[in-house]
This record gives structure tokens, sequence and C-alpha cells, in this order.
């Protein structure tokens, strides 16, 4: 795969946490899949759509993926297609921009 970039949706407090702790241990999700679960820029909003419907105050953070190196593992996923998974703890230092998830987008 030769994107570099992958998304990560967060809420709130989870942004909140990351920016705090300066380490992204993962969402409930991720905590019990064994790996923090990404998007590539063409999945997020399909993503959005079936994970994180009707909330508000979502938090769209863009991982810079050559920072994670070999923690990064691209694996089948919804309908097919290949997601980025991360097998480690994500540092604020792969963080090259946090916005808001509009909710239109979700």
């Amino acid at each position: 795969m030769t994107a570099t970039t992958a998304f990560k949706i967060l809420t709130a407090s989870q942004w909140a946490s990351w920016q705090a702790e300066g380490v992204f241990q993962g969402a409930p999700v991720d905590l019990a899949d064994g790996y923090i679960h990404l998007s590539t820029a063409d999945q997020v909003e399909g993503t959005a759509t079936k994970h994180f419907a009707g909330q508000t105050g979502l938090m769209l953070a863009e991982i810079d993926l050559a920072v994670l190196g070999d923690a990064v593992k691209w694996e089948v996923s919804r309908g097919g297609a290949l997601f980025p998974h991360v097998y480690a703890p994500i540092p604020m230092a792969a963080v090259r921009a946090a916005v808001p998830l509009h909710e239109s987008e979700a």
C-alpha cells in the first residue's frame, strides 16, 4: 500500500486524553480487537456512517503512517478493502492535524 496518511475518528474525550497523555492507546473497540483501527481518506465517510452515526463532537486526526513504521499492517476489512491497522500506541508526534468531523460527514 502506498498511502502515507490515514485517519482516526475520535470522540472529544478520546482526543482530549490523547493530547493530555501524548499517546493514544486506542478506543474501546481498538483495545478489544488488539489494534487501532484507522481509515484512508476514501474510507473515512463509510467508517463515520457505520460506526459513529448520530454522534456529535467528533474529531478527525490525520496520522502520518511513516512515523509508525512496521506497527502499521494493511489488512482486509469492510467490503474486502484494505484498512490500516496499528499494532502499537500512536504517539502525538504521528498526528499531522486534527479537525472537527462535521455532522454532515457522519
